[in-house]
């Protein structure tokens, strides 16, 4: 079946997001190895490891997956901006491999009005340059699906179909499927029939088999806005259904399902991941 989990904050160290995850009885969780609003962050002791490592297998919290900084943009037409944020993604790929996460998930870029062709072939290489850097590692990059905000890449399957195949490297790189972000871009989920359709466009495109994480979030904004706003599970503009056709889709039980949800809300003073994840685990048939 599904695991469900949640974003976690490594406020005190980066295993501190396993102990908070356990708190709330997670199966999974998603991490920032350091602060995403910093290019860079202090080394991660060998102690600091060594915790993490041993935090993992004690809470049986698995898989653990992490997601780079929010600065990066490998489709940077400036130079040095390019450079600084290439540094940066590698940097992340080490602090993945340190600590034994699998898989690095991050947004492709914004092309910022040069034109999304040039975009995508500059992120595709990009990448494959920084894998093969990296290649004594076994960390691999998930390029998440975007909503199109501003000039991002990333909203449609075929910028993703088309990166994959610039990187050439298919044993390292794959998808994350942020619900919000497709619902956002245009795709839409919300009755069984959509649901299917765009599915079989993902698979058509890019290929179920590429796909390893899901991040479950409601959208505040309206089908195709292209503004990225999450929304609490069932609150929002895509409705509790839809949830309930990814969970129940057997061709995703083996998959991590992360909300990236608001971690508050005004009529509850309960922990809205606890909600929320109770609410997704009842979906499950």
């Amino acid at each position: 079946m599904p695991k469900i989990g949640a974003h976690m904050s490594i406020a005190g160290g980066v295993s501190r997001a396993l102990d908070r995850g356990e708190e709330l009885g997670l199966d999974t969780i998603q991490i920032f190895t350091k602060n995403a609003n910093q290019w860079t962050g202090r080394p991660i002791s060998d102690e600091e490891q060594d915790r993490f490592k041993r935090r993992k297998e004690e809470t049986g919290i698995d898989p653990v997956i992490a997601h780079d900084s929010y600065l990066i943009n490998l489709a940077s037409p400036d130079r040095e901006m390019f450079q600084r944020s290439l540094d940066a993604f590698e940097d992340e790929l080490l602090r993945c491999h340190c600590l034994e996460v699998p898989w690095l998930v991050m947004h492709p870029g914004a092309h910022l009005k040069t034109g999304e062709a040039r975009a995508i072939v500059q992120i595709g290489k990009a990448i494959k340059v920084a894998l093969l850097e990296q290649n004594e590692t076994e960390v691999g990059v998930l390029l998440e699906t975007t909503a199109g905000q501003g000039t991002q890449i990333g909203y449609r399957f075929e910028h993703l179909r088309d990166i994959m195949r610039e990187i050439d490297l298919p044993e390292r790189v794959g998808v994350c499927l942020d619900t919000c972000h497709i619902f956002a871009a245009g795709y839409d989920i919300r009755s069984r029939e959509a649901y299917e359709r765009t599915m079989d466009e993902f698979d058509k495109i890019v290929g179920l088999e590429y796909l390893q994480v899901i991040h479950v979030n409601d959208s505040k904004r309206e089908l195709g806005s292209h503004v990225d706003r999450h929304e609490h599970i069932g609150r929002g503009q895509i409705g509790e259904e839809a949830f309930s056709f990814f969970l129940n889709d057997a061709r995703l039980w083996d998959l991590p399902f992360i909300l990236e949800t608001p971690k508050t809300a005004p009529d509850t003073q309960v922990p809205m991941d606890t909600v929320n994840v109770e609410l997704l685990r009842k979906m499950l048939r």
